[in-house]
């Protein structure tokens, strides 16, 4: 791979940059969709006014609109795109299974039971709500792996095999919270919340979830030339001189805490991790050093433009979770007929 910009292509150097930019055009091109319209000019007389560079005179409403509502929601967004998107590349890796997703070891489906139970236990207390999630999401994926180190290893196979058995245990938990919550209060926050959404979004929320984001961001991004080794196979990883256990454990740690805490402010928001690693490396290819950093590009643009998607297109708010499945979906069919079911 070259090492070095002026060793790029040019058609590569064009790539790079539009997938830099990308994520900030989006939340920028957010600020102006939705029903009540707003012009450029508003936007940056209450942005600027807002970060004392200047003293405009501006509608509270325009105030309102742009700066509490729908720029933390972009940014909430790209955060939580971007979260999913590079941990499924760095589980797609690890594993050497392309089908594979950010949900494998069961975070999605333990942060779902975390959520359902503190709406049913606190009478959906936000921070309770995220603080289950995000506990749950870990012990989750703790399980997992555990149950991959059934043989003092941690094979692929054992920690796949642990993921679907963490995750059907986790799920028939979420049936039972639906089953006992109270049917006019209760079950419609769990039943909406397990959808996705970031019809909430805010600052404190950008704060809160930031930190395991931004942790788990910085160790996939520290570890992605290890990752490379990783796909090799653990033979010829243990062969090149890698402590196996000790890099599975530590991408696993980062993968999850960046799901955890994407998925305990937005819910459950499937296929973002499956997709938009294949869109990526279809533009950069298989090496994880460009793989990962061009996946939270992509996730980041992508999750901000399907939200503003969901906003308008009806009268009400769609749940990112259908429309995130809608158009996974059919690439995921298109994905087994070009691998016929199996890995790399």
């Amino acid at each position: 791979m070259p090492r070095c910009w002026e060793c790029i292509g040019t058609r590569k150097r064009i790539i790079y940059i539009i997938l830099a930019l990308a994520p900030i055009l989006a939340i920028i091109l957010s600020l102006f969709i939705g029903r009540y319209p707003v012009s450029l000019s508003d936007i940056g007389q209450v942005i600027l006014t807002r970060l004392h560079l200047a003293n405009y005179e501006v509608a509270k409403v325009n105030s309102v609109l742009i700066w509490d509502i729908r720029l933390p929601r972009a940014i909430l967004g790209a955060m939580v795109g971007a979260c999913l998107a590079v941990s499924g590349a760095a589980f797609q890796g690890l594993f050497r299974n392309p089908l594979v997703s950010s949900g494998i070891l069961g975070v999605s489906s333990g942060a779902g039971f975390g959520a359902a139970l503190a709406i049913i236990l606190f009478h959906g207390n936000t921070s309770a709500t995220y603080i289950f999630a995000f506990g749950f999401a870990l012990l989750a994926v703790f399980l997992s792996y555990m149950i991959g180190q059934v043989y003092n290893t941690t094979p692929t196979i054992m920690l796949v095999l642990g993921g679907v058995i963490v995750s059907s245990v986790f799920s028939s938990l979420i049936s039972f919270t639906k089953y006992v919550a109270d049917p006019f209060q209760e079950l419609p926050s769990i039943v909406f919340w397990l959808m996705g959404s970031l019809a909430s979004a805010d600052y404190q929320d950008i704060m809160v979830a930031g930190v395991p984001m931004l942790a788990g961001v910085i160790g996939l991004l520290g570890i992605r030339w290890r990752i490379n080794v990783l796909s090799m196979g653990d033979k010829e990883a243990h062969t090149l001189g890698v402590n196996l256990k000790l890099d599975k454990a530590i991408v696993i740690l980062a993968a999850t805490l960046a799901t955890a805490g994407a998925v305990c402010v937005s819910g459950i928001i499937g296929w973002v991790g499956l997709i938009i690693p294949h869109i990526s490396r279809m533009l950069v290819g298989n090496d994880n050093r460009l793989l990962i950093p061009s996946s939270m590009a992509l996730g980041a643009c992508f999750l901000v433009l399907v939200d503003d998607v969901g906003r308008v297109i009806t009268g009400s708010e769609i749940p990112l979770g259908i429309l995130t499945a809608l158009i996974g979906a059919p690439f995921f069919v298109w994905l087994l007929k070009k691998t016929k079911g199996g890995g790399w």
